[in-house]
């Protein structure tokens, strides 16, 4: 007498193929969410770093047009800040921790076929 699955596999061919491709959406899905996360925080690093550079020249630039003039003007706090202030979002967007446990609903399914797999035979 034939395994379970090896007389599904002869008899309905098409049950596995759907189950199969089911799998490869689940994984797909899952891939691309675990991608999307890690290309925001790089978009945020890179964010961080170029707004580091934007706030460091507006700041000198800020300071020398201050000392030159020799008085004080808001404006001269206002453009650095802002620079600093989207600096410092996005340093915390960037820290924010990764989902420490990947591809859970894939991981979970494979399970469950294996309790069925092991329950039938």
């Amino acid at each position: 007498m034939l395994h379970p699955l090896f007389s599904t596999l002869v008899q309905r061919p098409d049950l596995v193929v759907d189950h199969l491709s089911a799998y490869a959406a689940l994984f797909h899905d899952e891939a691309s969410s675990a991608a999307s996360a890690l290309l925001t925080r790089a978009v945020a690093w890179v964010l961080v770093a170029l707004s580091a550079m934007v706030f460091l020249g507006l700041a000198g630039t800020a300071l020398m047009l201050g000392l030159l003039q020799n008085q004080f003007h808001w404006g001269l706090v206002a453009v650095p800040g802002f620079a600093l202030g989207l600096l410092l979002i996005a340093f915390f967007m960037a820290r924010k921790p990764l989902q420490r446990e990947r591809f859970t609903e894939l991981k979970a399914q494979m399970e469950s076929d294996k309790r069925a797999l092991r329950s039938v035979a």
